[in-house]
C-alpha cells in the first residue's frame, strides 16, 4: 500500500454479526479497526487508528503528523462516511437524535471546538439536559455510555470516570424517553461483548454470565507503533473495585433495560439477536444454578449491588431479589421459543412462582406482623412451624415499635436463618411495586408507609437510601467502623437523589403520581444549586455529603426521567410489569394448600442447558 494511502477496515464480528459490512478506501485518514484483545491486560474491543509516516490527520481533538501523536486521545472524525458506517453497524431509529446536532465531548469532556451548554437555559431541565449529554462516553465515534459523574473541580478521579452499568440505567432511560435511542442500542451491544471477556482474580474466576461493574475507554499506544493508537473497552468486573465484590445486579440491570429498549422502541431485533438472546440465558444460568441454598433467594455478599460497601446486607438482601424478580420477567417476555431452552423456561417460572411467595410471605412487615413476630414461639421442630425462620422477638428492635404507623407497611431488608433486617430499603421496596413482586395491597401500603414516613425518609431531599443509620456500637461492629458510611451518610441513611425515578414509576403504576410530584418538587428547590450532588447528609438531608461528587450522572438522568414521566405518564409500562393469570394462580394455589416441602423421593429432572 501506498504511504499517502491507508484503507478503512471493519471486519465482520460477532458484536455485529447480523450486518454486512463495506470496505472503503480513503487518501489520508486513519485505519479503523474493531477486534477483540487477547491480552489479559488489554481486555475488550479495540478501534485502532494508523497512518502512515509523514501523513497528516487532523480531528476537533488530536493531531496525527506521521510518527509524532500531538495528543492522549484519538478518535476518528465524524464525517459523511463514517455516518454510512455507523448505518451499517447499527440500524437507524427513523428519527433524528439530538446527539447528531451536539458536538462530540471526548469521553465526558467537552472538546475544544465546541460546548453543550445551551446559550440562555435558564430552567432546571434544560440544565440538567446540558450536564447529561456532556457526561457522555464515546467508542469509536459512537455513544456508548455516560461517567458516573463530571466534576470539573474534583481533585481525585477514583473511578468515576467509568461508565457503571448500574448508574447507566436512569440515563439510558432518559435518552429513551426523548427518542435518543442509539446511545442505549450501543450500550447494549458492547456491554454484551464484555460478558464473556477474561475475569480472573487471584487464580480463580466466576462465571461465565457475570456482567461487568463497569468498563472505560482508553486510548493508548499500540504496542512497539507509536504511530498507532487505539481505542479500548477495560472493564471491571469486581478485581480492581473497592472490596473486590462482584457487582451482582450489572446483569439483572442490563436484561431490565434491554427490554425497556424494545418496549420503548418497537424494535425488537436486537433482543431477537443471537448474541443477545445468549447472553441473557448466560446471566440466568448463573443465577438459576443449583446451590445449598433452601431458599428461592438468591445469596450474595455484602457491596454487591448498589450498597456497594460492607453494610450488613450480606445473605438475602431485598434489593437483589426485587431486581432478580425483575429480570425473570423481563428475560421470560424476552426469550425466543427454541430447542432446547424448555427445561430453562420451565426453571425460570418455577423460580419466579417460589420467590414471589417466599418475599410476599416471609419479608412483609405492618404492626399485624410485628406483633405476631413478637408472639413468637422458638425452637420450633416442625415442619408445620409458624416461626420457621427461629426468629427470636427480642430482635425487634426498639426504634421499629414506635416508628411502624398504623396504616402502611414495608418488606424488610433481609431475611436469613434467626435474622431478620428490620431496616427500610428504598431501592428495594420501589422496585418490587415496579416489577410487581409486592401484591397490589403491599404495593399500595408500602407507599403509604412512604407518605406517613415523609419526614424521615424524604425530609428536605428525596430519598433516604435505607431507614433508619447505623449508630455507636451497631455501626462499628457491623461496618468495621467505615468513615465513609458513617451514621446518616453515604449508604448508612444517607439520601440519594437518583432515586426520584424509582419512586415516579412505582408511584404512577399505582395511580398515586402526587407522591412523586412532591419529591420532585422538593428536590427542585436544591438540588441544581448544590450542583447536583451524589447524596446528602444527616437526618433531614440538610448538608452536601461529605464525599459526595458534585455533577452526579445519575442524580442528573434521575431526574430528568422523574419529569419525563410526570409530563408522560403512560410511558412509565415500558418499566414495569404486572403479575400474569399464570403467576397469580400458582401463587394461589401455594397460599391455599400448605408450602411446605413435600415428603419423598424427587424425580431426576434433565438440567437445562445453555
Amino acid at each position: 500500500m501506498a504511504a499517502s494511502e491507508t484503507v478503512l477496515r471493519l471486519p465482520l464480528g460477532s458484536l455485529f454479526s447480523s450486518c454486512h459490512l463495506p470496505s472503503f478506501s480513503l487518501n489520508s485518514t486513519p485505519l479503523l479497526s474493531f477486534k477483540p484483545s487477547s491480552s489479559r491486560k488489554r481486555r475488550g474491543l479495540r478501534c485502532t487508528n494508523t497512518l502512515a509516516r509523514g501523513d497528516t490527520f487532523q480531528s476537533p481533538d488530536c493531531v496525527f503528523k506521521g510518527k509524532k501523536l500531538q495528543s492522549t486521545r484519538c478518535r476518528c472524525q465524524r464525517n459523511d462516511v463514517e455516518e454510512d458506517i455507523r448505518s451499517n453497524l447499527l440500524p437507524s431509529d427513523g428519527l433524528k437524535s439530538d446527539l447528531d446536532e451536539m458536538p462530540l465531548p471526548v469521553n465526558g469532556n467537552l472538546s475544544s471546538n465546541g460546548s453543550t451548554q445551551s446559550a440562555g437555559t435558564n430552567s432546571i431541565e434544560d440544565e440538567a439536559w446540558d450536564l447529561l449529554r456532556q457526561s457522555i462516553v464515546y467508542y469509536c465515534g459512537s455513544p456508548i455510555g455516560t461517567i458516573a459523574a463530571n466534576d470539573p473541580n474534583s481533585t481525585s478521579v477514583l473511578n468515576y470516570d467509568q461508565v457503571f452499568i448500574r448508574d447507566f440505567i436512569p440515563s439510558g432511560i432518559a435518552f429513551l424517553l426523548k427518542g435518543e435511542y442509539d446511545i442505549v442500542r450501543n450500550f447494549i451491544l458492547y456491554t454484551l461483548q464484555l460478558q464473556s471477556w477474561e475475569k480472573t482474580m487471584d487464580c480463580h474466576s466466576p462465571g461465565q454470565g457475570l456482567m461487568p461493574a463497569s468498563f472505560k475507554v482508553k486510548t493508548v499506544p499500540l504496542d512497539g507503533d507509536d504511530s498507532m493508537t487505539e481505542e479500548v473497552l477495560d472493564p471491571d468486573f469486581g478485581e480492581a473495585a473497592i472490596g473486590r465484590v462482584a457487582p451482582v445486579d450489572s446483569g439483572l440491570w442490563w436484561i431490565i433495560l434491554l427490554r425497556a429498549y424494545g418496549k420503548c422502541t418497537g424494535d425488537v431485533s436486537v433482543q431477537e439477536r443471537v448474541d443477545v438472546q445468549t447472553g441473557i440465558k448466560m446471566i440466568l444460568k448463573l443465577c438459576l444454578a443449583d446451590g445449598f441454598d433452601m431458599f428461592p433467594t438468591l445469596l450474595v455478599t455484602d457491596g454487591s449491588c448498589m450498597i456497594d460497601r460492607r453494610m450488613g446486607i450480606h445473605g438475602h438482601p431485598l434489593e437483589i431479589q426485587a431486581l432478580f424478580y425483575s429480570a425473570l420477567v423481563c428475560a421470560r417476555e424476552m426469550l425466543t421459543p427454541e430447542d432446547g431452552s424448555d427445561d430453562l423456561i420451565r426453571a425460570l417460572n418455577n423460580r419466579l412462582v417460589a420467590l414471589s411467595f417466599h418475599i410476599r410471605e416471609y419479608y412483609w412487615l405492618d404492626m399485624k406482623k410485628i406483633n405476631e413476630i413478637y408472639r413468637y414461639q422458638t425452637e420450633e421442630y416442625s415442619y408445620d412451624a409458624v416461626n420457621k425462620f427461629n426468629i427470636y422477638p427480642d430482635q425487634i428492635p426498639s426504634w421499629l415499635v414506635d416508628f411502624m404507623p398504623n396504616r402502611g407497611g414495608y418488606l424488610i431488608g433481609n431475611l436469613q436463618p434467626a435474622h431478620m433486617d428490620f431496616r427500610f430499603f428504598s431501592l428495594g421496596n420501589l422496585w418490587s411495586i415496579v416489577s410487581s413482586l409486592a401484591t397490589n395491597d403491599q404495593s399500595h401500603a408500602i407507599l403509604d408507609f412512604v407518605e406517613a414516613k415523609w419526614a424521615e425518609l424524604v425530609a428536605d431531599m428525596p430519598f433516604k437510601i435505607c431507614y433508619p443509620a447505623m449508630e455507636g456500637e451497631e455501626w462499628r461492629i457491623i461496618t468495621g467502623s467505615d468513615p465513609k458510611n458513617t451514621p446518616w451518610s453515604y449508604h448508612n441513611g444517607g439520601s440519594w437523589p437518583t432515586l426520584l425515578w424509582q419512586l415516579t414509576v412505582a408511584s404512577i403504576k399505582m395511580g398515586r403520581p402526587e407522591i412523586a410530584e412532591k419529591a420532585v418538587e422538593l428536590a427542585e428547590r436544591r438540588i441544581a444549586i448544590d450542583k447536583w450532588p451524589e447524596y446528602y447528609d444527616t437526618k433531614r438531608a440538610r448538608f452536601i455529603g461529605k464525599q459526595a461528587r458534585l455533577y452526579q450522572t445519575w442524580s442528573i438522568a434521575g431526574y430528568l426521567v422523574a419529569k419525563l414521566l410526570l409530563a408522560n405518564p403512560s410511558a412509565a409500562k415500558f418499566l414495569t410489569s404486572e403479575e400474569d393469570s399464570d403467576l397469580r394462580n400458582a401463587f394461589s394455589c401455594m397460599i391455599s394448600a400448605n408450602p411446605r416441602r413435600t415428603r419423598g423421593r424427587k424425580k431426576t429432572q434433565q438440567p437445562f442447558i445453555v
